[in-house]
């Protein structure tokens, strides 16, 4: 009898390395250039990328009802768009594949060499084309402390904070996949103690440290989806460092939000965590009080997930120092609150559309999630291992996130986002 793809005992005849985050029980997606400078979409085994398209060319998903170029596109969208029936198909099938007592694939040299590639090889891509971000904000830590440093620590939640998934929206073209080096970006600020604005370089660049989920096709313009319903059309997650001009942000934020400050780059892991692999890490989310309008309850209390997250910096020539350990279940508003929210006006949501989750921060000083909260605005200084501090992102630093969840002897993981803060851009003068 085949064993279910998030059996901990399952095992695979590929090698997998000790603490690996890409296990067969997780099958991730995601898209890469190849050796051989084509673009494909795939999954990971270990260290190893396996081509889906050629899999698909090879007959190994001929019971699945797939069109023929489903997996030799450059993005995953189309895939995302045929559903959640078909995602567990496919991912059932890769399971099937890969498992140590399927001999189809394994003892087939001519299609490994097809098939498999060796992650040095390859190039990772951003894996969908993102038409549409938004970023909420959803740790009641977080926005407690960021509540608590720019106004009032006794008022520091707004008054709409604990009634709905507070949100806006980004811009898309701006999502970039990790190891690309972003440029500290310039605009306005409105300097301490000055009565005009003036424009230079912004002082403090910070990271954000998120998760963001990924939507299927869920509705039609004017149709609200169910909270209840909402997880069906959530096709998995990634890591995502939102990254912020905290300087720029201060002075341009009211009355519409932020701008400028946040738009310049985000940062997103290449793989594509399903929402089944993620399944076995299930647990209760925060208790909401008030409880919220009947539109954003839940049927049970079951609807956050346990992610370890993690976040280095990393100074030029220098080794890392971990300044932040926090998890995803601080989260006080779930994703299918978050998703319910965001169409209950009828806002339509597309296959490869990016939700953030907002700045995820824990209950004491170490899990925070931005340099602003970690640096207490500039007042605690965060000391790094070469001696050297930090109030905020220095120029040729390097951010890296990590995530994983880890129970009964598994592992699934989200590998890491790194990105380098470049400094900011200079234009040639001409001759």
């Amino acid at each position: 009898m085949a064993l279910h793809p998030n059996d901990p005992s399952k095992k695979t005849w590929l090698s997998i390395p000790e603490k690996s985050d890409f296990p067969i029980q997780n099958i991730p997606y995601g898209v890469f250039l190849t050796r051989d400078d084509i673009i494909t979409i795939g999954t990971r085994i270990g260290d190893y990328a396996i081509d889906l398209g050629a899999l698909h060319q090879l007959g190994y998903f001929k019971d699945i009802p797939l069109t023929d170029d489903i997996f030799l596109q450059d993005t995953l969208n189309d895939f995302i768009s045929d559903g959640k029936k078909t995602w567990l198909l496919v991912r059932n099938r890769i399971s099937a594949i890969f498992d140590i007592n399927n001999f189809e694939l394994q003892n087939n040299e001519d299609h490994k060499k097809i098939v498999l590639f060796a992650m040095e090889e390859i190039e990772m891509q951003l894996p969908v084309q993102i038409g549409d971000y938004t970023d909420f904000y959803s740790s009641r830590e977080h926005a407690t402390n960021v509540g608590s440093i720019f106004r009032d620590p006794e008022n520091a939640l707004l008054p709409n904070w604990l009634h709905l998934p507070v949100g806006y929206h980004g811009r898309s073209s701006s999502i970039v996949t990790s190891g690309t080096p972003i440029r500290r970006p310039m605009g306005q600020t409105l300097p301490k103690g000055a009565e005009k604005p003036v424009f230079g370089p912004s002082n403090l660049v910070d990271f954000e440290l998120e998760m963001a989920f990924i939507t299927t096709d869920a509705n039609a313009l004017g149709e609200p989806i169910l909270v209840d319903e909402a997880e069906d059309y959530i096709f998995g997650m990634v890591l995502f460092n939102d990254w912020s001009a905290r300087d720029i942000q201060k002075w341009e934020y009211v009355p519409l939000g932020p701008f400028l400050s946040k738009n310049f780059a985000s940062s997103m892991s290449p793989w594509i965590i399903t929402m089944a692999a993620l399944e076995p890490f299930r647990i209760e989310s925060p208790k909401q009080d008030p409880a919220p309008l009947p539109y954003l309850q839940q049927q049970n209390n079951n609807h956050s997930f346990d992610i370890h997250l993690e976040v280095d910096i990393t100074p030029e020539l220098s080794e890392p120092t971990t300044v932040s350990k926090s998890n995803f279940k601080y989260m006080y508003w779930t994703m299918a609150q978050q998703l319910a929210h965001h169409t209950i006006n009828g806002c339509k949501v597309n296959s490869g559309d990016l939700m953030g989750s907002g700045t995820i921060s824990g209950p004491t000083p170490d899990s925070y999630g931005s340099m602003l909260e970690l640096s207490w605005q500039g007042k605690k200084p965060v000391e790094l291992k070469n001696g050297e501090q930090r109030k905020f992102i220095e120029d040729n630093d390097t951010v890296t996130l990590r995530g994983y969840c880890e129970k009964n002897g598994l592992r699934i993981g989200f590998g890491e986002v790194t990105s380098k803060l470049l400094p900011v851009f200079q234009h040639k003068t001409k001759k």
